[in-house]
């Protein structure tokens, strides 16, 4: 397993990504000094989102992984990523998924499906394991 989005494995069984890209922001507020350069405070960690690019051929993935992650993507959670080595990345949503059938056979089957998704991080690791380690012992609310 390479990494795994919620219940869905990315996997040669289901889809297999050949392209991560995980993109940090931070955040910075200008304010505006008469006769100088504007002053920058830093307010905080922005956005956390990673891309994954694949394909699926029949002899490697299910056609319905696709239709597994659409159901996902409508129930507007967020989910759990880890990664195949157990990193855990934190919660994501499924903001977007695009897929591209290609290379027919003659029943419209497609022999090759590309697809591209992007994930938001909705929740740091270490957030998300102090909520689970402090409701175990009973410290959260």
């Amino acid at each position: 397993m390479m990494m795994i989005f919620g219940v869905f494995p990315f996997a040669i069984p289901t889809a297999t990504y050949q392209q991560l890209v995980r993109k940090t922001a931070w955040r910075h507020v200008s304010n505006a000094r008469v006769g100088e350069m504007p002053a920058y405070q830093f307010v905080g960690r922005g956005e956390d989102t990673i891309s994954l690019e694949g394909s699926i051929v029949p002899e490697f993935g299910s056609p319905m992984s696709m239709s597994a992650l659409r159901i996902m993507g409508d129930t507007g959670m967020s989910f759990p990523l880890i990664g195949g080595t157990g990193k855990v990345f934190g919660l994501y949503t499924l903001n977007d998924l695009q897929e591209t059938q290609s290379y027919f056979f003659k029943d419209g089957t497609p022999s090759k499906i590309e697809f591209s998704l992007n994930l938001t991080q909705t929740m740091r690791p270490g957030t998300l394991i102090g909520n689970v380690v402090g409701s175990l012992l009973g410290l959260a609310s």
